[in-house]
């Protein structure tokens, strides 16, 4: 194929020339450290959304704890209770996950017995697992399959 007088294989980008990226950026090493450093605020309205999204889906207390990454009983129990202090960054970023999927679900069923149907039926993408049979396999892998497949069926094309 060719570009004016140029073949495809002899053009060359010059990454260079690219415009500075539209975003602030940040020290990435931060990132890597095991549990996110977000004041208490932050971290229980994230719990709070997460429940509240989880008890719309009528989620078992089995589920939910699965979801949020399998913290111990207790702690668990106490993040329902509203006494989460500190929250691992995997939990962080399950919610996150858990945030993505209700939202696209939104998008894609206008009501709420439309969604919780699609959760609960199985679903030949995903073995014939339900949605929630997936993601309660406990991996962080197995909401973002799910995530991924909701934005899939929501893009337009």
């Amino acid at each position: 194929m060719h570009i004016g007088s140029m073949k495809v294989s002899e053009a060359r980008f010059d990454y260079r020339a690219a415009p500075a990226a539209p975003w602030p950026t940040r020290d990435m090493s931060a990132s890597s450290r095991l549990d996110v450093e977000i004041d208490d605020i932050d971290h229980m309205a994230a719990l709070t959304g997460a429940f509240a999204i989880l008890d719309r889906w009528d989620a078992p207390s089995r589920l939910q704890r699965t979801l949020l990454g399998s913290p111990p009983e207790r702690t668990f129990f106490n993040w329902k209770a509203g006494k989460g202090r500190h929250v691992p960054a995997d939990t962080l970023r399950r919610i996150g996950y858990l945030a993505g999927i209700h939202k696209a679900l939104t998008i894609l069923y206008s009501g709420e017995a439309q969604r919780l149907g699609w959760l609960k039926r199985p679903n030949r993408d995903f073995g014939g697992q339900t949605p929630f049979e997936r993601m309660g396999a406990g991996d962080i892998t197995d909401l973002a399959a799910v995530r991924a497949w909701l934005d899939a069926a929501r893009s337009p094309w």
